[in-house]
């Protein structure tokens, strides 16, 4: 079941058809900010949270990595629902569910309440961001003007993240958290009518079956591999529990991996694995969203509990990030035309590091502009300048029908980077300044506090150290076309 009205020539481009593709890629770059957004709005938010809701500390990293596990771990089966029932109809389904699921997270009274919304935004943000990203990547051809479009879209992936931050303190400090999903109504109602009214039909590959045992044992894996971990800093790492989820997490992926390979349509074809950018970039991908991810979880928490800045100045205090990473991935964008993209990320993933390593050395009672206004900026121009290369390695080599695919792997890397990100740096922290109150009896100190943050924010950076690690020994060597390990060029499908 594919959509049958006629589509956009995929080999147009943006010059020549200008005000028309301009305004389907505003289209989807408003579907995908929205997404991003979500990711990270809610840092801010969290000790309101957890004071209104009576949540426990540790249980603070489920409000944000259960949002980005069910939309890890659904991104592929969004992608195949985009083959079977058609890519525009997608965008409206996961438009409504995220923007339903918005609405009761809104009218949350109790954490569990709270989850449950969350992941209900995930799944519906699955649906639609990776209908998204294939419908871009459909109109688009591969080349200058895709590049260009993908450069956008990779900006929306570090500044939308840093947005969500600064809009997160102002709704916070200002009509309260809750307006964090009363907002997400509103624009995802008016997201609707623009899908509706601009974006094209898209033909798509023919497909027969949903893979839905896949996407189940997937999705289930990933779950229990974050909560094993997010729990490790209350049960501890040694105990069964935290053993037991991890190792039956593990243990469901595996037996997804089996599945793909036993089924005649399945939810990833495991050959286009083949293909080593595509292998690289997804990993570098995991471990860089990783990092951001935990960076904003952790650096939110930090200013907050250590350095005592309210909501409002915590959101603004990334301005500099947000405004860098727009800048860095603007010169990017313009940079992969003649610059090879693996030689960018080669010099942004380590400057990030070295960001990283900045804010962890902070002191308590830190000026602003002294201690975090640089490196800051600093993280922000780093990681913007390596998100839109991470965007063009993860499809180069691949064809038009491959597009969902690769746009289901790219973002399903980085979501699920990101919630495993959060569970471990989270961890990392909590566990720290448990080890230094050691002894210690009543509340966590400051100092306590403060060293598990700088803990974590060392750890930030042994994410983006370890993603510079694998973009130098993977992903040498030209962009290909198409990748030397599949020569076949595949037609897409007539509809």
């Amino acid at each position: 079941m594919t959509e049958r009205t006629p589509a956009i020539d995929p080999g147009a481009n943006l010059s020549a058809t200008g005000r028309r593709l301009g305004i389907i890629l505003a289209v989807l770059c408003l579907c995908q900010f929205m997404v991003i957004l979500d990711i990270t709005i809610v840092n801010v938010s969290l000790e309101k949270v957890r004071e209104d809701l009576g949540l426990s500390a540790s249980d603070l990293s489920y409000v944000v990595t259960t949002y980005g596990t069910l939309l890890g771990g659904f991104l592929m089966l969004g992608g195949r629902c985009a083959d079977f029932f058609g890519r525009k109809r997608m965008l409206i389904i996961g438009m409504s569910l995220f923007a339903v699921a918005s609405l009761t997270a809104a009218l949350a009274q109790e954490g569990w309440h709270l989850f449950i919304s969350r992941g209900f935004q995930g799944l519906g943000a699955a649906f639609l961001t990776t209908a998204a990203l294939s419908t871009l990547t459909s109109v688009f051809e591969e080349g200058p003007a895709r590049n260009r479009a993908l450069g956008i879209w990779g900006a929306l992936a570090g500044g939308g993240s840093a947005i969500g931050v600064m809009l997160g303190g102002l709704l916070t400090d200002g009509p309260g958290w809750r307006w964090i999903f009363w907002l997400n109504v509103p624009v995802g109602l008016a997201a609707i009518v623009l899908v509706i009214r601009f974006v094209p039909s898209i033909a798509a590959p023919r497909v027969s079956r949903l893979d839905l045992p896949g996407a189940v044992t997937l999705t289930a894996g990933l779950l229990l591999v974050v909560a094993g971990i997010s729990r490790s800093d209350v049960v501890g790492w040694v105990s069964a529990s935290t053993f037991g989820a991890i190792f039956g997490g593990l243990a469901l992926i595996g037996a997804f991996v089996a599945i793909e390979l036993n089924t005649t349509e399945p939810l990833i074809d495991l050959r286009i694995f083949r293909r080593r950018m595509l292998r690289g970039a997804n990993l570098v991908g995991v471990l860089t969203f990783g990092a951001l991810a935990g960076y904003f979880f952790s650096a939110s928490l930090l200013m907050q509990r250590v350095f005592g800045f309210s909501p409002l100045k915590t959101g603004f205090a990334y301005v500099p990030l947000a405004v860098a990473v727009v800048v860095g991935a603007g010169v990017a964008s313009r940079m992969v035309a003649t610059v090879n993209p693996r030689n960018i990320l080669l010099v942004g993933l380590p400057l990030a590091a070295a960001g990283f390593v900045l804010v962890a050395a902070a002191p308590n009672d830190p000026n602003y502009w002294q201690h975090l206004f640089g490196p800051f900026l600093l993280v922000g121009l780093a990681l913007g300048s390596s998100f839109v290369p991470i965007q063009i390695l993860a499809f180069g080599g691949t064809t038009r029908e491959e597009s969902g695919l690769a746009a289901g792997l790219i973002n399903t890397s980085q979501e699920v980077g990101g919630a495993v990100g959060v569970a471990v740096l989270s961890t990392v922290a909590v566990s720290r300044t448990n080890h230094v109150m050691t002894g210690i009896a009543g509340a966590p100190t400051i100092d306590a506090i403060h060293s598990g943050y700088r803990y974590a924010l060392l750890a930030n950076a042994g994410l983006v150290f370890a993603a510079f690690v694998v973009a130098l020994v993977l992903l040498g060597g030209r962009v290909p076309a198409i990748d030397e390990a599949d020569a076949e060029v595949r037609e897409p499908v007539a509809v």
